[in-house]
């Protein structure tokens, strides 16, 4: 956790204690790990304000060193400039400042999950089973007829589980060679897969994007 606010930081190291979840805690940028060599996390929560510089920067350094650890940013910020900055960045999720802890304890599992799945040449999603180098999928072990885009779709959200994933991003996997965006086509393809999957596996926030629901 790099978080400069003594009284949070200390709330959530205690917080997170209750829950068996080891926890290192640094206040400034220049204590932050710079490659995490030698050094086991499941996870970072990163604030954004810090001391001596920005969650940003950190998070900047991390993504162009490839080092993939999931990573959490916490600020008080609530634009949607700053989520939009932090997400594509490389930022695997985002918690807004002040956050119920249960929110944050469900945020920091689901990242690891989804880590843990990226690992794996089978992604298990509850019921789903995705194999993405075989371009496979099963729903309780009976392949899935799906179209290439259908599946493309499926990847994403899954890649993303239990988090939205914007419309754009989405259509671009329909068109990643730079054709026009085509967001009709894509919610065709949605309602496909709601069809193929169970339509409550999928939900949609308007004007944002969806996001594929772990049991």
């Amino acid at each position: 956790m790099i978080e400069d606010d003594l009284d949070l930081g200390r709330g959530l190291l205690k917080a997170l204690d209750t829950e068996s979840i080891s926890c290192k805690w640094v206040r400034r940028a220049a204590d932050a790990p710079l490659t995490f060599h030698g050094e086991v996390f499941d996870c970072v929560l990163l604030d954004l304000s810090l001391p001596d510089g920005t969650g940003f920067e950190l998070l900047d350094r991390w993504r162009r060193s490839n080092i993939s650890i999931p990573v959490i940013i916490m600020t008080a910020r609530s634009a949607i400039e700053d989520k939009v900055s932090g997400l594509d960045g490389g930022a695997d999720d985002f918690v807004v400042k002040p956050f119920e802890f249960v929110e944050l304890l469900s945020r920091i599992r689901a990242v690891i999950r989804r880590s843990a799945q990226h690992a794996s040449e089978l992604w298990t999603i509850g019921e789903l089973a995705i194999e993405p180098q075989r371009f496979v999928a099963r729903l309780k072990g009976e392949l899935l007829n799906l179209s290439p885009r259908e599946f493309n779709v499926l990847v994403e959200l899954a890649r993303n589980a239990d988090a939205y994933v914007a419309k754009d991003k989405l259509a671009q996997k329909l068109e990643p060679l730079g054709d026009a965006v085509d967001f009709g086509a894509l919610e065709v393809h949605i309602s496909n897969l709601r069809r193929k999957i169970g339509a409550e596996k999928i939900r949609t926030l308007r004007g944002v994007g969806y996001m594929l629901v772990t049991p």
